[in-house]
């Protein structure tokens, strides 16, 4: 007999945990992954690989550093943007 995960009144307490991460999120994650020499090079890439804004790109970004999901994927990724996103709310 296997454990179910724990439900509320709208079903599983975590929505996404069964879920892998989507083709977009791991192209986001590999994205973050490369180096970029000069400006604008990543914004670029951003618009040709994955076909959206910049802006758009971040709200992805930002939302994945506190997927399980990603940092289980990748680990080494998630953790390095999370440390520099505190880094930047610590001088807020």
């Amino acid at each position: 007999m296997t454990a179910l995960p724990p439900t509320g009144p709208e079903g599983p307490e975590d929505p996404d945990a069964a879920a892998p991460l989507s083709d977009r999120d791991r192209a986001v994650l590999a994205v973050e992954r490369q180096s970029w020499a000069g400006p604008g090079a990543k914004e670029r890439a951003i618009r040709e690989q994955l076909g959206i804004s910049p802006t758009r790109y971040y709200q992805l970004l930002n939302a994945l550093l506190d997927d399980r999901r990603a940092l289980e994927a990748d680990p080494v990724t998630v953790n390095r943007l999370r440390r520099v996103r505190e880094a930047r709310r610590g001088r807020r």
